[in-house]
């Protein structure tokens, strides 16, 4: 590694539209949270990091009971795409945020 340079992966978001014509439902409750954290159209991965901030922030909501029956798989899948990063497996944690997206798919499915 350089002395004064490094390389760094990020992981953006890439919606059709964007998070809210994606997922109408969970950007709802993240704009009660932050009326920006929408707007700024954070990647799924970015917020599957944030699990327990929106667990603790969203007691007592339709969102909370969705991301906890899903909490588990989310932080193991995030941990384990952090991992692949930092490994530059980058193939191996592009596949993993593939389930990322689908635990998502079935969240926003299941709010009313």
């Amino acid at each position: 590694m350089s002395k004064n340079m490094q390389l760094t992966v990020i992981v953006r978001s890439y919606y059709e539209n964007d998070l809210e014509g994606t997922y109408p439902k969970i950007a709802r409750y993240l704009r009660h949270l932050d009326s920006s954290l929408a707007s700024r159209n954070p990647s799924l991965y970015e917020l599957a990091g944030q699990l327990d901030q929106f667990l603790y922030h969203f007691d007592g909501t339709p969102l909370r009971q969705a991301l906890l029956r899903h909490g588990d798989k989310l932080r193991n899948l995030h941990k384990t795409i952090q991992e692949n990063i930092a490994d530059w497996n980058l193939a191996q944690a592009d596949k993993l945020l593939y389930n990322i997206e689908d635990i998502f798919d079935e969240i926003e499915s299941e709010l009313d």
